[in-house]
């Protein structure tokens, strides 16, 4: 079965009816209000091409064509799909072309050096990675729990903030880096509250950092902040597995795509004179990564966010399929190797469209399917719930917490 996607898209000023969705996944501390930008609709039309044996007709009679409205607000992607061929839609930061086969899941290395901190491409099975963490760390929690699935993942992500989004003391950072042994990866947004160094000094040897860089206009003197913190720590650049520049830029409408293509070629140059000679990337969405290839072309692997919860027809305990064609989708969009750099789901919070319920067993259900479909792939969200956020339209910003 053959799937082709063709995208318009038709910009206007609109009302709209509901409460949006502001997912604020991408917000760091330091931002203390979101700059308002004009709402955006964006109409995406899915053409189907079907054999006689897997035509399908919707319950109202329509045939096999697709018409998904999107709604960009405050920079971000909502979207809402009927498909008379199968329930699927793209979370609010994705868009992606359907594949006509099952999605073959682009995994991480686990031998990556600091030096060459790139992705390689390989089939992941299902039963090993069920079993196993990514860089074959030991998993010491209870199986069958959203801890255990979550650390046979590639790594997870981490903020170093209080609920009044003060920064932890080091010692309750290296406390909580501690328990966080089994993830091959520690993914930071941002060098501040000194929390490179204490990750750094409580991480094990088979460990690494995924070292973040989250303000433009700070660039030069983030990236001299966590030079010299990386480089007062044992290992050095050694224990870092790849340098991101900013996190969803372009997807929440901060910066054009020009300019973030322009800093991270900067911060690449000014990195290197630093000592740091290994990957550099940016954070983003499928979607800001269709319409600006750019952003495929000046990382060295495509990096982006997924949360299967935001699409709203996903239960969770398919989110692992779900990414699996996240996946398959941006490779095919960029010809390079894909990490998902966020995913997750929410334990509290109001309901998203017809399957996306927040539950602490809903989470449990989305990280096994994830960690049985495409663990190596995948850094999850979140290590705590982050209180410092605001709640959102929908209540669930502060609880992806997975060890709570």
């Amino acid at each position: 079965m053959l799937f082709q996607t063709i995208i318009s898209l038709l910009p206007i000023i609109c009302m709209a009816n509901g409460a949006s969705i502001k997912h604020q996944h991408l917000k760091h501390k330091r931002e203390a209000e979101a700059i308002a930008e004009p709402d955006v609709t964006v109409v995406v039309t899915q053409v189907v091409y079907a054999d006689a044996q897997s035509t399908a007709s919707s319950s109202d009679g329509t045939d096999a064509h697709e018409t998904l409205s999107v709604l960009l607000e405050d920079g971000i992607l909502n979207r809402a799909i009927s498909s008379p061929v199968q329930s699927w839609t793209p979370v609010p930061t994705l868009v992606t072309s359907l594949t006509s086969s099952v999605a073959t899941p682009v995994a991480v290395s686990s031998d990556s050096s600091s030096a060459d901190a790139s992705v390689t491409s390989s089939t992941v099975s299902a039963s090993s990675t069920a079993s196993a963490s990514a860089s074959g760390s030991s998993n010491d929690f209870t199986a069958g729990t959203a801890e255990y699935y979550a650390a046979t993942g590639r790594g997870i992500t981490y903020s170093p903030y209080s609920s009044d989004g003060t920064c932890k003391s080091t010692d309750e950072i290296v406390s909580d880096i501690q328990k966080l042994s089994a993830f091959p990866l520690i993914r930071l947004y941002a060098p501040d509250c000194n929390s490179v160094s204490a990750v750094l000094s409580a991480m094990g040897s088979n460990q690494k950092l995924f070292a973040g860089l989250f303000y433009m206009d700070s660039l030069d003197t983030d990236i001299q902040t966590l030079a010299t913190q990386v480089k007062a720590s044992t290992r050095g650049w050694d224990a870092v597995y790849v340098v991101s520049v900013g996190n969803e830029w372009v997807n929440s409408g901060t910066y054009s795509a020009s300019k973030v293509v322009s800093a991270v070629n900067s911060a690449r140059t000014t990195l290197k004179s630093a000592g740091w000679t290994g990957s550099v990337v940016t954070v983003d969405t499928v979607p800001a990564y269709e319409n600006n290839p750019d952003l495929c072309t000046c990382s060295d692997f495509a990096a982006v966010n997924s949360h299967p919860f935001w699409d709203g027809n996903t239960a969770p305990e398919d989110s692992g399929s779900f990414l699996e064609t996240v996946l398959s989708s941006v490779k095919n969009l960029c010809g390079k190797d894909v990490l998902i750099t966020e995913t997750g789901w929410p334990t509290k919070g109001n309901t998203y469209g017809s399957k996306g319920v927040p539950g602490t067993s809903q989470q449990l259900a989305a990280l096994k399917s994830i960690s049985s479909a495409v663990a190596d792939n995948v850094i999850f969200f979140t290590t705590y719930n982050d209180l410092w956020k605001s709640p959102g339209d929908y209540g669930v910003e502060q609880y992806w917490g997975i060890f709570e």
